[in-house]
């Protein structure tokens, strides 16, 4: 078993950990940006566009100022506004329905599978009306969503699919990286993430031209001319510092990714057959999960969470409400009850995961659970 002491300093995510490794790199990056002099939409910036671009399989990439941002330009270029519908998953991170709000349109929650937490591919259609334009599909916790029946529905319905990537940096569905499935696929860039900066950032990511030229227009100001502004845009850029810095983490995702399949894998090996344990689905042929985190669920939650605390093992939960239950969105009228939604709410917890883990610090995750676990039945 593995000791007390390992197990009393092991944190949700250990960033000084992760920023650590990448200090060489970062240290380059900044005397880039301070040579060049140039801060803002500058040659960093353009070259991380392009890298990230080739790296999701994309042929175009944007920067913007955050993963909101990101969702909901695109949202907004493709002229979603008032009295539009957009469908979204009903278990997520609220961004995704923030960016339909702040369009005007109205979010249309649908419910997660019932055995994965990512959007419910058949039940979407049920949900489609004359007012929708767009879905939504979020690649929730890193493991892609199953996009080829979501593309065949949204082709059917002339509707536009977007990917919520904002979990998903590197992962895979069918081979192909997550990126490139929908017709764009909206990134966030915060510090947490696979590919995090060292502040916040975004990114979208399309093979339309005409898309990524309207979003290079709308983010910055409306204006591709120095104070000739075209339509009414915003200030939403990711700037040179985070660009120089995220290009030097770009060169490791896919070595971290494969680090966390690892912990992955001796999670999914240590902790199954756990009395009233459910784990999270194993990679396979169709889908390879980025493993941003890795998400069990007990019906006592809250007092394995409370257990794992006791033997100093950092737990989340990825998220104890679920958006249609916030009170930002008191006044939304549903259109039928989400109980599979509010179910994962209750069960979630995230256990710790990253790429900088030890195996000693894996074994003592195993060790707290499986004795929580037992306790707990």
């Amino acid at each position: 078993m593995a000791t007390d002491a390992v197990a009393a300093m092991l944190p949700f995510l250990d960033l000084p950990a992760i920023n650590e490794r990448h200090r060489a790199g970062y240290l380059r990056a900044l005397a880039r940006v301070l040579d060049g002099g140039h801060l803002v939409l500058g040659d960093e910036t353009a070259a991380f566009e392009r890298e990230f671009a080739a790296a999701c399989g994309a042929a175009h990439a944007v920067g913007v100022g955050n993963g909101l941002d990101a969702l909901h330009l695109v949202l907004r270029a493709w002229g979603v506004g008032v009295g539009d519908e957009v469908i979204v998953p009903a278990h997520t991170f609220i961004a995704t329905w923030l960016a339909v709000s702040q369009t005007g349109a109205r979010p249309v929650p649908v419910e997660p599978e019932a055995d994965g937490a990512n959007l419910d591919a058949g039940r979407v259609e049920a949900a489609i009306t004359s007012r929708t334009r767009a879905i939504v599909a979020v690649h929730l916790y890193g493991r892609p969503a199953d996009m080829a029946p979501l593309r065949d529905i949204a082709r059917h319905h002339g509707l536009k699919l977007l990917e919520d990537a904002a979990q998903a940096h590197g992962a895979r569905y069918r081979g192909q990286r997550c990126g490139s499935l929908g017709d764009a696929a909206a990134f966030s860039f915060y510090p947490g993430k696979n590919l995090g900066a060292l502040g916040d950032g975004g990114a979208v990511t399309t093979d339309d031209a005409a898309l990524a030229d309207h979003l290079r227009l709308l983010r910055n100001y409306g204006s591709r001319t120095k104070y000739a502004h075209e339509v009414a845009g915003v200030n939403s850029r990711l700037d040179e510092l985070q660009a120089a810095f995220l290009r030097e983490r770009l060169a490791t995702l896919d070595a971290d990714n494969a680090q966390r399949r690892e912990v992955a894998r001796a999670f999914l090996e240590g902790l199954a057959g756990m009395p009233g344990l459910a784990l999270p689905a194993a990679d396979d042929e169709n889908f390879a999960s980025a493993w941003h985190l890795f998400v069990v669920r007990h019906a006592r939650r809250d007092a394995l969470a409370a257990a794992l605390a006791a033997r100093g093992i950092a737990t989340l939960v990825h998220y104890p409400t679920p958006p249609h239950a916030q009170a930002a969105y008191a006044g939304l009228a549903l259109r039928e009850p989400l109980p599979l939604a509010e179910h994962w709410a209750r069960e979630v917890l995230s256990l710790p995961m990253g790429p900088t883990l030890a195996p000693a610090q894996v074994a003592a995750v195993i060790d707290a659970v499986r004795d929580a676990c037992r306790s707990l039945a």
